[in-house]
């Protein structure tokens, strides 16, 4: 799928491998909305983009908050008349041993790293709609850890690894449910492990040594945004550049469904399938 001229929003694109896609996918062409915390940060970006000709535009949400997500997704509904792809990469990683919070009292890793993303996309369904083919896009992570449905916010047990590998098999679930809900609509959905330990913020912050580049999970993600050979292919999850499986609960769909509606809940959306 050719992204000239496509509108693109790549959540946490202000750093690491966001930024490369950021910047790859305006370099192609693409319209791009950029996204972070950090203002000054995303109008670098955006001015880099721009002096190399490229399009971009910075909308800034804090992603910890539910309110800044449907205030991000509003200020994209005026801004723009449609959405050709969304890439839900925004997330915090395993650093802190010290169970956090919310803005809106669910744990930290659950809400920014998961939570928000569902938000989003539902939120922005509509503008995705009007621009099918469309395709949306989860970077999630080989660390996956079942979700214990009776402690989700793990208030027992707690740990930044498991807080982070909850949180990204809960992106996984998600994106199964939802290729199967959209795949009528012709809007594909995906998700990927881009690459292990890349040499990003998040990763030196774990204490881990990186060993692979933001180059390599960039163009796994780019792979699942423009690859001709993925249209109409929905509901994946891809190791890198390939084809994978996840943990066993992501086939799952008494979890998935338990998920669903959980996250409905949460977020305060009445769920369509159930209308």
């Amino acid at each position: 799928m050719s992204v000239a001229g496509k509108t693109i929003l790549v959540t946490g694109s202000t750093d690491g491998v966001g930024r490369h896609v950021a910047e790859r996918l305006a370099a192609n062409g693409a319209s791009l909305i950029v996204h972070g915390r950090d203002q000054a940060r995303g109008e670098a970006l955006v001015e880099r983009i721009e002096k190399s000709g490229g399009n971009a535009r910075f909308f800034r949400a804090d992603l910890a908050s539910l309110a800044d997500v449907r205030a991000l997704a509003e200020t994209v509904r005026r801004e723009t008349k449609g959405l050709d792809v969304l890439v839900n990469n925004a997330g915090i990683g395993t650093a802190g041993g010290k169970r956090e919070v919310s803005a809106d009292g669910f744990e930290l890793r659950f809400a920014v790293n998961y939570l928000a993303g569902f938000l989003l996309t539902r939120l922005l369904l509509p503008l995705i709609e009007a621009r099918a083919p469309a395709r949306i896009v989860n970077v999630s992570s080989v660390g996956q850890q079942p979700i214990d449905f009776s402690d989700v916010m793990l208030t027992h047990g707690y740990s930044g690894v498991r807080a982070y590998c909850q949180s990204k098999l809960a992106q996984i679930l998600f994106t199964i449910d939802l290729a199967e809900e959209l795949k009528p609509l012709n809007i594909t959905v995906n998700c990927l492990h881009p690459a292990t330990y890349m040499d990003t913020t998040m990763v030196r912050l774990s204490g881990a040594r990186p060993i692979s580049t933001v180059d390599e999970g960039g163009a796994a993600i780019l792979q699942l945004v423009e690859s001709p050979a993925l249209a109409g292919k929905s509901g994946l999850y891809f190791n890198g550049l390939r084809e994978s499986r996840a943990d066993a609960q992501a086939y799952d769909a008494n979890a998935r469904r338990q998920l669903r509606a959980l996250s409905f809940k949460l977020v305060g959306l009445a769920d369509p399938a159930a209308a």
